[in-house]
């Protein structure tokens, strides 16, 4: 199953109003099961860098099916997955993406967010994702 196009941009508004309300700009890149971009937002003034590190972002949270965190945790020297960051074309592993599960908990998607601190990035990333 994966995330409609309807549901893709209720994310990106989501994550749009989390955005606005912490007072910083965002890009906000949806995917679906594939992986394959679904919807995409650069909010006025956002990065430009920024953008393909959203991108990326949503990409490893739906490759790994999980929080871009913990993939950046378990890729520390020493770690399971020391250097897979080097994988896939490029992965982003530190926070700002998040897997999206429809009702039955099924991930039929992911959501990555860029362009402020890591913790804003999640916290954008997680509103869009609590969305749906």
């Amino acid at each position: 199953m994966n995330i409609t196009l309807a549901q893709a941009e209720k994310a990106i508004t989501a994550a749009q109003e989390k955005a606005k309300a912490i007072d910083t700009k965002m890009n906000i890149a949806v995917v679906d099961a594939g992986a394959n971009l679904v919807a995409f937002a650069r909010m006025d003034g956002a990065w430009l860098g920024s953008l393909d590190i959203s991108i990326k972002k949503a990409k490893t949270a739906r490759f790994f099916d999980m929080n871009t965190g913990l993939v950046g945790e378990l890729s520390q020297p020493g770690g399971s997955l020391y250097n897979i960051e080097h994988s896939n074309g490029g992965l982003i592993t530190f926070p700002g993406g998040i897997p999206i599960t429809n009702s039955n908990g099924d991930i039929i998607g992911a959501i990555g967010v860029s362009g402020s601190s890591v913790d804003n990035d999640h916290a954008v990333a997680e509103a869009g994702a609590k969305a749906l």
